[in-house]
């Protein structure tokens, strides 16, 4: 007979072999909301991340992806440490719009609900997302948002779960508004004994031990029209999203990483192509192309990381724009203004009022 933790070993060895289990390509996002509650409870979340080669103050760095492994250790020491049976529910219910950056900014400026929806799930791994996300049409009046796991894990599942289905219920009620709701709710897993919160929070029938993990809505409301609606916003935004999903195979590559980690602690000495060549010991034409060979320009990394940077101190409120474009090596705040409507398609204040 297989002792547990011999199981765990072997089932930690077989995902170990699964090369998406070590890849570093998943924002962090879901472990800044973990480390920000421990905070709030005066909880020391240091030791979440012993063994791992990260640290919480390395979260804060918007170009930083984490593994699978990374990301599954951190939440299951979490959930010991915090001792919250709906703790999903928790991180996921005091997400929004503006939690998803650049995603929720394309999502938000969509035309309809239908076409956010879309938006989001195709490409929900830039939110740091560990389900791996559909659409599905169900029938002329059901559509789903439907998920699974990628790795065999029963006791995470319920908390994955939980996270992406109340951030998306958050996230939707806040594109909509507060009229709407969810015709159903389907998970694969055992009603758990805070299922009460489920009812308080979704509001709507619940299904477990269901064949499927999914989020069942009425089709009327993919026409609902949002009124943030930006047409050239969305088309930037997107172009952005999509950006990043086409590095996210490269987040484990050593040149891309440290080009983009140079260029994020460097934002403010506005570094060009040669300066960044010479400090990585490479020549200007040796540096363009090894990023073309992995199908990465550098101005595109560059503005990039100077549009997440900026979007992120605008979230955050207290800087003025003047300030924010010093942050990011601008001296003239015109200048700045200009830069961020070609990678954002809207001015600083705009961008900080739909996300505010």
């Amino acid at each position: 007979m297989i002792h547990p933790t011999e199981a765990d070993a072997n089932a930690d060895a077989a995902r170990s072999a699964d090369a998406r289990y070590t890849l570093a390509d998943i924002p962090p996002n879901v472990l800044v909301h973990l480390t920000e509650l421990a905070k709030a409870r005066g909880i020391a979340s240091e030791r979440w991340f012993a063994g791992l080669g990260l640290g919480v103050a390395q979260l804060t760095d918007p170009a930083l992806r984490v593994s699978y492994r990374q990301a599954s250790t951190v939440i299951r020491r979490a959930l010991k440490a915090l001792d919250e049976p709906a703790l999903g529910l928790h991180v996921g219910c005091n997400e929004s719009v503006g939690s998803f950056g650049l995603l929720g900014l394309a999502m938000m400026t969509s035309r309809t609900f239908g076409d956010a929806m879309r938006v989001g799930i195709e490409h929900h791994r830039v939110c740091g997302s560990l389900l791996d996300v559909t659409f599905e049409a169900i029938d002329e009046r059901e559509v789903a948002l439907a998920a699974w796991p990628r790795f065999r894990e029963p006791d995470l599942l319920p908390f994955l779960c939980e996270e992406l289905f109340a951030s998306s219920f958050a996230v939707a009620r806040g594109l909509v508004g507060p009229s709407f709701a969810v015709q159903r709710l389907e998970l694969t897993y055992a009603a758990p004994t805070y299922h009460d919160d489920y009812v308080a929070f979704f509001g709507c029938e619940l299904r477990f031990g269901a064949d499927h993990n999914r989020a069942v809505i009425d089709t009327r409301w993919l026409s609902h029209p949002l009124a943030s609606h930006n047409p050239l916003t969305a088309t930037q935004a997107l172009l952005l999203c999509r950006q990043q999903l086409a590095n996210a195979g490269a987040h484990g590559d050593e040149l891309v990483t440290s080009v983009e980690h140079l260029l994020r602690n460097r934002l403010r000495e506005h570094p060009r192509l040669p300066d960044v060549a010479r400090t990585l010991n490479l020549s200007e034409r040796s540096l363009r192309r090894r990023l073309a060979d992995r199908g990465c320009v550098f101005r595109e990394i560059h503005d990039r990381v100077r549009a997440e940077r900026a979007l992120d101190l605008l979230q955050r409120g207290p800087l003025s724009v003047a300030e924010i474009g010093s942050e990011l090596g601008f001296s003239d705040p015109r200048e700045f203004r200009r830069a961020f409507k070609r990678w954002t398609g809207m001015p600083p204040q705009a961008a900080r009022h739909a996300v505010a």
